[in-house]
């Protein structure tokens, strides 16, 4: 394996990361904190605790993970979309560096960055909110395979996408959406028993419940389907990438 040549695409990514500040890191936190705001007092003030949980504290898993979830795609979208659009994609096809080094440097960079903004997120609510983890490995667990499973889903659609307003289709339609009503800001046991079942449709619902649970032992499903659920979308994924690769799908032409 060619490990400088993955260094040098992971680098690359990584300082266009530190050159739009702004926009990387300073907005999401904005962001967070004017949820907790809204959220935290307008309707915490309204429901005192889930679980035993102060409204505040349980909705910090669901925070971070809708913006793991909207960065990482983001993230590696644009990644690799904008070399296709400014033609520099067949160099780097043609360059003596296998796909498997494309995307360690390419899928690596945007988990990266979306797991360094969720660790700020996570600091900037415990300003908000006390907060405890239960089971810190887990956590840490949970932030990875999320961040890699969907940095390598905005890989997809990074390659899938033949303008920018197809790159912000999934995100904005799909994923935003799916992550707000798969129990970011509520529990899925509140729900009446029909919506409680459609809900579980959802498979955000099983990446949430399971970060959440590695904060404060509390889940809405099944610790070890929500592992499974993160583990088959992540096989999932690789397998439509690997697919890609060797039929050069929206690559060769």
């Amino acid at each position: 394996m060619n490990l400088r040549a993955v260094w040098a695409i992971y680098r690359v990514e990584m300082a266009r990361a530190f050159r739009t500040v702004l926009q990387s890191i300073i907005s999401p936190v904005i962001s967070t904190s004017l949820y907790f705001v809204v959220f935290g007092s307008a309707i915490g003030s309204r429901i005192n605790e889930i679980d035993g949980i102060s409204y505040g504290a349980f909705i910090v898993p669901g925070l971070m993970m809708l913006s793991l979830l909207t960065q990482s795609i983001s993230n590696a979208s644009f990644a690799i979309y904008f070399p296709k659009f400014v033609g520099s994609i067949y160099e780097l096809l043609s360059a003596p560096v296998s796909y498997l080094e494309i995307i360690l440097a390419y899928v690596g960079g945007a988990a990266t960055k979306s797991i360094m903004l969720g660790l700020i997120i996570l600091g900037t609510a415990s300003l908000f909110v006390p907060l405890r983890i239960e089971h810190p490995f887990w956590m840490i667990a949970f932030l990875v395979l999320t961040a890699v499973t969907f940095s390598l889903f905005g890989f997809i659609i990074g390659i899938w996408a033949k303008t920018f307003e197809q790159l912000q289709l999934v995100p904005l339609l799909i994923v935003t959406p799916l992550t707000f009503l798969g129990g970011s800001f509520y529990s899925i046991h509140m729900l009446p028993g029909i919506w409680k079942t459609i809900t579980l449709f959802n498979p955000v619902v099983y990446l949430i419940s399971g970060f959440r649970w590695s904060f404060y032992g509390k889940a809405d499903v099944s610790v070890g389907v929500s592992l499974g659920m993160t583990l088959v979308f992540l096989a999932v994924c690789i397998a439509i990438v690997a697919w890609i690769f060797k039929t050069g799908y929206r690559l060769r032409n």
